[in-house]
Parts: C-alpha cells; sequence; structure tokens
C-alpha cells in the first residue's frame, strides 16, 4: 500500500505547478497518507519482531524445561517439597510423582499395586527407554500377560431408578452427585436431566476407583482395572456403556452433554470427550474432573474443561503428565495442607478426598479470575441455574472374561526301541 501511496504521490507531481487547490494541496495530501501508511508499517514491522521474539523466547523455554525433566534436573526443588509434604501427608504429592513418573517408565506399577508379575515387562519397557509418553502402549503391554486382569472386555448397562432431584448445578454440586452415585454402591453411573431455556441437557456423572479386593478385573468396571481401561484403551467399553445409558435416559441425537468424573471417572470423563463414536451422536460440551491423571488425554478442541487438582494428591501425577492450560482447559490447583483426621483410613493420602475438592470447587465459583469466570459461564449456559432435574442411575457390569482354550498336548515322539518291537 505505501509503494502504490508513493506511486500516485509520483504520478501528481506534474500537476504541482497547477492552481494550489488541485496541484500542490493534491501533493500534500496524498504524501501525508504516505506517511501515515508508512508509520503503521513500521509498528506492525515492531509488533511483528516482538511476536517472533516471545515466540522464540517461550520456544527455548519450553526446550529447557523438556530437556530437565527429561533428566531430571529439576528434582531437586520437587523432592525437597515432597519431603515437608509426605511429613503433613505420609504420601506421594503430585509433582513428585509426575516427575518420577515421566522419568521412570516402571513408576506406572504405581497405579495398579504391587502386582509381582509386572516387574519383569516393566522392567523390558524400561530399558527400551519407554516414555511415559507412550504409556498407552506399556499399558496395553502389560494387558497382554493377564487379559482376565487388564484387558476391557464388554460393560452392560442396566436403569436401575430414575426419580427428581434439585441439581446444584455449580462445579462443588456436580462434585456432590458423584460422592453421591459412589454411595450408592459398586459400578454404578448416574445420568441427569436438565432443562434449561427450553432445551434440554445431560449430565453423566462416574464415580472413582472404587477397589475390587482380591482379585481386580471382575464384573465392576471401575475397579483398579478400569484404570488400566482408560489410560491405556481410551475407556472404550466404559464409553460404549456410556452411550447406550444416554440413549436409554431419553438423550436425542445432537444433545449436549456434560461429563463429571472423580478420580478414575475423571479419566473416563476426559474419553468420552474425545471418543469420535460419542462425539457422533452427542456434543459433549464440557467435563470436570477433580484428582484425575488427564494431562496426557487430548478431547475434541469444542469441549471446555476444567481440572480440580490439589498439590499433596499424587493421583493427579500418575500419569506423568502436566494437565495443560488452554483457552479451553483450565486446571486448577489447591495449594492448602491436608491431614487426615485421627483413626481414619487416609485411602490414597488425605489430598486425594473428595471432600478437598468439593471445599475447592466452592472457592472457584466465587473466584474472580477470567479463566475461571469463562469456564463457569460455559457450564452455567449449558446447564443453567439448576433447579429440579431427572437422575436415573444405571449399573454397569463388566462381562466375565473368556475361557482358556486348552491346546492337546501332542503324542512324544517314539524311542529307537520302541520302534523296533513295533517292527
Amino acid at each position: 500500500m505505501e509503494v502504490e501511496v508513493r506511486r500516485i504521490w509520483e504520478d501528481l507531481c506534474r500537476y504541482q505547478d497547477d492552481a494550489r487547490p488541485t496541484g500542490t494541496a493534491a501533493l500534500m495530501a496524498v504524501g501525508e497518507a504516505q506517511w501515515s501508511v508508512q508509520a503503521v508499517r513500521t509498528e506492525l514491522q515492531g509488533i511483528s519482531s516482538q511476536v517472533r521474539d516471545c515466540k522464540r523466547d517461550y520456544e527455548v523455554a519450553e526446550a529447557i524445561a523438556a530437556f530437565s525433566r527429561e533428566h531430571a534436573l529439576t528434582g531437586v526443588g520437587t523432592w525437597l517439597q515432597q519431603v515437608r509434604d509426605a511429613g503433613v501427608t505420609g504420601s506421594m504429592n503430585r509433582d513428585a510423582t509426575e516427575l518420577a513418573v515421566g522419568n521412570i517408565p516402571a513408576s506406572m506399577g504405581v497405579l495398579f499395586g504391587p502386582q509381582a508379575y509386572f516387574a519383569g515387562k516393566i522392567a523390558v519397557e524400561a530399558s527400551a527407554a519407554a516414555h511415559v509418553d507412550a504409556a498407552a502402549p506399556l499399558i496395553r503391554s502389560l494387558a497382554g500377560l493377564r487379559p482376565r486382569m487388564l484387558e476391557p472386555r464388554p460393560v452392560s448397562v442396566r436403569e436401575v431408578e430414575s426419580y427428581p432431584v434439585e441439581l446444584d448445578a455449580s462445579p462443588a454440586g456436580l462434585l456432590e452427585r458423584a460422592r453421591l452415585v459412589d454411595e450408592r454402591g459398586d459400578g454404578y453411573i448416574e445420568v441427569l436431566e436438565v432443562e434449561n431455556g427450553g432445551h434440554k441437557a445431560y449430565v453423566v456423572v462416574i464415580p472413582g476407583t472404587q477397589p475390587a479386593g482380591e482379585g481386580m478385573g471382575g464384573e465392576n468396571p471401575f475397579d483398579e482395572a478400569g484404570i488400566a481401561e482408560g489410560l491405556g484403551y481410551g475407556s472404550v467399553e466404559v464409553n460404549a456403556a456410556v452411550l447406550n445409558a444416554l440413549r436409554a435416559a431419553g438423550a436425542e441425537q445432537g444433545a449436549s452433554v456434560a461429563a463429571v468424573g472423580y478420580s478414575q471417572g475423571g479419566i473416563h470423563a476426559m474419553n468420552m470427550a474425545a471418543d469420535e463414536q460419542l462425539r457422533a451422536e452427542y456434543n459433549v460440551k464440557y467435563v470436570l474432573t477433580a484428582g484425575s491423571p488427564v494431562g496426557s488425554i487430548e478431547p475434541d478442541p469444542g469441549t471446555s474443561m476444567l481440572h480440580l487438582e490439589h498439590k499433596q494428591d499424587w493421583v493427579p501425577g500418575s500419569d506423568g503428565a502436566v494437565s495443560p492450560d488452554a483457552r479451553n482447559r483450565v486446571t486448577v490447583t489447591l495449594t492448602n495442607d491436608v491431614r487426615a483426621p485421627d483413626g481414619e483410613d487416609p485411602g490414597l493420602g488425605p489430598g486425594h478426598q473428595l471432600s478437598n475438592y468439593q471445599v475447592g470447587a466452592h472457592l472457584i465459583a466465587a473466584s474472580d479470575a477470567p479463566s475461571l469466570v469463562a469456564s463457569t459461564a460455559v457450564l452455567g449456559g449449558l446447564l443453567g441455574a439448576g433447579g429440579t432435574a431427572t437422575a436415573t442411575r444405571f449399573a454397569l457390569s463388566r462381562s466375565k472374561p473368556p475361557e482358556p482354550v486348552t491346546k492337546p498336548m501332542p503324542d512324544p515322539p517314539q524311542r529307537p526301541s520302541e520302534i523296533g518291537r513295533a517292527r
């Protein structure tokens, strides 16, 4: 544009001896226009240079952070904080767990407990320098050792009850629904139907891990083996069960859906938003997780996500990936010190208690941080302020593993002496 204006100015030069209103005035006007365009061009070039500098600085910072993390160079401060937190909670904190899992693939075993038969396979993966970014292949390879325990199996859905509830549609209110679903018993999920502005929206509530006691991999899809399905297989069977539950609850195709999950439930909730088959039928617009290792799951970019994590909770760090912050994805870290009440079982650690996350969710609702205001606005636009909703509970049951096929042993080859006798 600057060059074109200059050309016009040069074409006008032959009129400079004409009457002032038509000659010199025109030259001056076009000349000033050229200077204005030049000033804008210079400013844009300056802004462009600054943006390039910022991009370069971010890339350098990310490269340094990645190198440090890969070689555990940032661990000193993290482990000092871990020592302090261990004195409070008696367990690992989030950052130390992320660092350990991110650099030692064998740490994935902590998700499933001290199962001795994992040791050999994990050692092979670690010696091959398998990084946590390959967590899914690692879990699938481990599943090959004991298919009955870790490999996904079809999950059936059975409607149990349906009744009206007074729904608090805030993050804290939705986490309360997760608590109530867990209290109902093992293997239950809840689908809430909410009226908002003449439109229906649905909320899928998924509980956390429900320990199997003896022999995980049984009928309950939310036992410890459910973690393997979530992180290793994208919750393929749980997603299929949720899809059937939404249909049974009356959700029409294209309906808006929010997913809420605590701990393991958050893994399945995030996988709902990443599942192509489920998104082809429903619009998963919002995901709320609490205490869940979901940093490596990347749902559809049209989904808004809110993650609650506690600095003294090791579970969100157990996938070795930092939960990102983006325009549509907000991670809130709770920093208050927590202790298990005297005489109570701390479970996976006091930082992982759902009650802690409910307190944090109340603080989120009162926050004026722009990212949180925007996130809760999306949730409010989807569900409104709450009120009367219909809650439908479904019982999920994992099918039994197939019976092992035993191959008949071939007859041993005859010894030479037996061949001679046969002759």
